[in-house]
């Protein structure tokens, strides 16, 4: 039976309530600082937590709950007459409740020049103490962390007079849950404050639920996005949804997909559209409508059912041409009005706005489960570095050529290996992703061009390993091509080069997307 209960909050959110229906039935209520305050200004009988351990709360607040009045009364395991009989030697009384949310840590690392002093003095230690100790206890103590569980625990108890086993073992597990991941939030941050780019002995991460699905990859597969903690600038997550469906699985790992390519392109209006994580069009013009149009005509079929993400505002007559096809998503930092009346007339259509889309995503891990383990790597963020490049052939690159070149490996980067992105004029034309072998790779790509191959660029995510690349790009009357070189037989691709004519610059650094 609930008979005394230990209420302190940070986030005041419902106490007033929760607490006058306790003390309505009875229960006694002990309370610390704010809390009690609060619940005293609103008249509910509350006991003082030094009244219960007769001594004073000290250091600024820092000591109020940790003595034995309070974690006897917690520990002392009902069904076990040692306990109980030592308890009231000790004159503590037992506390049948719990409630507790800690101090605001993550709402104070999150806020503009947070000092490092505030942040250490948001680390709370009695709270964390407390809920763990009552969870221990959980089959003779109920302890509530998160104000969405308030009703459930009251109204049990207006029923039965306590909290059911199961109730008690959920609440339990919220507990452990929270102290992880409150936990995990303090070595993060004192991981960056002290600016160590190791990676840790002991890997734990928190993130927060986002979003429910209905299913993943495929509809027989359970599924939930979960967002991480902290400032996510140019994030999907980031994002405010405007029009459409809730975002599925394949959405949100499709349009990661997408802003991640279209982060290459910095200080020009970019459009990127993308297909099963792969980019299928990428255009760059001096306006968003050219720089769409472009990538819609580099393969107007695949497009399709994709999604389509840009650097500027919409205009209405981009955002007409968009809404011509069917597409997923789109997402941009703006749209003008008449450009979002046209969007929102296609109900499906997800039209998101991404405010922060042109800044630099921050710095962190790029991580793959795998049955059995975590593999986790830092994010490629470089394409490459202009003092390794090299041209390797005896026919040198045009400024044209360059840029086109540079175009074609931004896009390559972020296709799937073995991957080979063919471009000119700020456009892509064949992107050949996901192949066993490279030929495959530069085959599908120039298939994919059709007569603008002629005078193109060719980009490959890695070096080739054999001629037959270079061969096949000059077959299909490519001018220049950029990769990372470092094969054995290098030589042979670069006399293969030679002999059509070709330009060949080698980057030294290689980007496998898996």
């Amino acid at each position: 039976m609930v008979k005394r209960a230990l209420i302190s909050v940070s986030d005041k959110t419902g106490i007033v309530e929760l607490a006058g229906e306790l003390s309505g039935l009875g229960i006694e209520i002990v309370s610390t600082g704010g809390t009690a305050k609060a619940l005293k200004d609103a008249g509910i009988p509350v006991i003082g937590i030094s009244e219960v351990t007769g001594f004073p709360e000290c250091l600024d607040g820092r000591v109020k709950t940790l003595h034995p009045a309070i974690h006897g009364g917690l520990l002392a395991m009902r069904g076990n007459p040692e306990h109980m009989k030592r308890i009231e030697e000790l004159g503590i009384t037992p506390i049948d409740l719990v409630v507790v949310n800690l101090y605001p840590f993550e709402a104070t690392i999150m806020k503009e020049g947070v000092s490092f002093a505030e942040a250490i003095e948001n680390i709370d230690i009695g709270g964390p103490t407390m809920i763990r100790a009552a969870a221990k206890n959980h089959q003779d103590v109920a302890v509530v962390v998160d104000p969405a569980d308030y009703e459930v625990v009251l109204q049990e108890i207006k029923q039965t007079g306590d909290v059911s086993a199961k109730t008690k073992l959920d609440l339990c597990y919220k507990v452990f849950e929270t102290t992880a991941a409150y936990d995990a939030m303090i070595a993060d941050y004192l991981k960056k404050v002290r600016g160590d780019d190791s990676f840790p002995e002991r890997l734990t991460l928190t993130y927060k639920l986002a979003q429910g699905m209905r299913y993943g990859e495929n509809p027989h597969q359970k599924a939930a996005f979960y967002k991480e903690i902290g400032k996510l600038p140019a994030c999907l997550p980031d994002a405010v949804q405007l029009n459409g469906k809730e975002l599925s699985y394949n959405n949100i790992n499709d349009t990661n997909g997408a802003l991640d390519l279209l982060k290459e392109f910095d200080g020009e209006i970019a459009v990127v559209g993308c297909k099963h994580a792969n980019p299928c069009g990428v255009g760059v013009a001096d306006t968003v409508f050219e720089a769409y149009t472009k990538a819609y005509e580099a393969d107007p079929v695949s497009i399709f059912g994709g999604i389509v993400v840009t650097n500027t505002e919409v205009d209405e007559p981009t955002a007409k041409k968009m809404a011509e096809i069917f597409l997923e998503i789109i997402v941009a930092p703006s749209y003008t009005e008449e450009a979002l009346a046209v969007l929102k007339k296609k109900k499906n259509l997800r039209v998101l706005q991404l405010a922060s889309i042109g800044e630099r995503q921050p710095e962190g891990y790029d991580m793959k489960k795998v049955s059995g383990g975590l593999l986790v790597q830092e994010r490629d963020r470089v394409l490459l570095n202009e003092d390794d490049l090299k041209v390797v052939t005896k026919t040198q690159p045009t400024e044209k050529q360059m840029a086109d070149m540079l175009f074609a490996m931004k896009i390559v980067k972020h296709t799937k290996s073995n991957g080979i992105a063919i471009a000119k004029d700020g456009q892509s034309l064949g992107i050949g992703p996901g192949q066993v072998n490279r030929i495959w790779a530069t085959e599908s790509a120039i298939e994919r061009s059709g007569e603008r191959v002629v005078g193109a660029a060719l980009a490959s995510d890695a070096f080739f390993p054999f001629d037959d690349c270079a061969k096949a790009a000059a077959k299909a009357g490519i001018t220049c091509i950029i990769q990372p070189g470092g094969s054995i037989r290098d030589q042979d691709s670069i006399d293969a080069c030679d002999e059509a004519g070709i330009a060949m610059v080698f980057t030294g650094m290689r980007h496998f997307k898996h």
